[in-house]
This record gives C-alpha cells, sequence and structure tokens, in this order.
C-alpha cells in the first residue's frame, strides 16, 4: 500500500494505467478463485490437525511468506491500485491516508480473528466444511474479479 500511496499515485492517473489495474485485479481475483475452488478437496487430516511448529515460527513464517510473496505484493498492487487511482482525484490527501489505515487495521484485525476462530475452531472444522468454505471463496473472488473486468472494459471501451 505505502508502494502505491507514495509512489505510484501520480502515474495511476493515467487511463491506460488506471484500466492495466483494473484488468491486473481481474486476472489475480479470478485466478484466484479457481484455484480455491480447484484445490478445495485437496485439504489432508494432516493439515488439520498442525504440523507442530510454535507459535511464533508459524507467525514469522506466514509473515514472512506474505510480506514477500510476489502474488501477494501484485494483489495490493492491483487491487488497491485502481482502487486509489479512482477515487484519487476525489479525496484529499488526508483522506486517503485515514482510509489507507483503516484499509490496514482491517486486515489485522480480520487477519487476528480468523487465525484465532481456526485455533480455537480446528477441532470441528472437517474436510467438507473447509471444501464448501474454499467453494464459496472461489466463488466470490471470481465474481469480484468479475466487477474489475467490467471496470476495465468500461474505461478501455465506454470511457
Amino acid at each position: 500500500m505505502l508502494l502505491v500511496y507514495l509512489g505510484m499515485i501520480h502515474l495511476l492517473n493515467a487511463p491506460f494505467v488506471k484500466a492495466f489495474l483494473w484488468m491486473f485485479g481481474f486476472f489475480v481475483l479470478v485466478y484466484t478463485g479457481i484455484e480455491s475452488i480447484k484445490n478445495a478437496g485437496v485439504i489432508s487430516e494432516s493439515e488439520l490437525r498442525g504440523s507442530g511448529n510454535t507459535l511464533t515460527n508459524s507467525f514469522v513464517s506466514g509473515f514472512l511468506m506474505s510480506l514477500f510473496n510476489p502474488l501477494s505484493i501484485l494483489f495490493w498492487l492491483g487491487i488497491y491500485g485502481s482502487i486509489l487511482a479512482n477515487v484519487a482525484n476525489t479525496y484529499p490527501v488526508q483522506q486517503l491516508l485515514i482510509y489507507s489505515g483503516a484499509i490496514i487495521l482491517g486486515v489485522l484485525l480480520w487477519d487476528v480473528t480468523m487465525a484465532a476462530a481456526s485455533s480455537i475452531f480446528r477441532s470441528f472444522l472437517k474436510a467438507g466444511i473447509l471444501k464448501a468454505i474454499s467453494w464459496l471463496s472461489g466463488l466470490s473472488l471470481i465474481g469480484f474479479g468479475f466487477y474489475f473486468g467490467v471496470q476495465a472494459l468500461q474505461l478501455l471501451f465506454f470511457h
């Protein structure tokens, strides 16, 4: 988010860049949704039980994987970048900073809540429930991906 906000905000105002970001967001979301659906039944019982890692090791490993994951970086450039490009001309810089801070806080709260819930309810999450969650998540991602695709097409052909 910081890279998008500090270094690319002026570049994001170009219509071609906006369309590229909308299309990139479309591809990332649709690809991730399809992969979620495709791999929905691949969860094994050993993955449900956990691998015995300590809490600190799991946190550091997950944090570093997320921080340096190219798909994660491109996801934020595509998703947040396209949204920021859409509203950068409408709102003052202070308001964009507040919105960005709220997004970061929301993501942190969501991740902590999901980690706690998955830890607490691990014994209740059977393979069938996880498969259904993966399907619903995948369909949601695909739906949002098509929204981004429509935005790109409107910008390219109807703007």
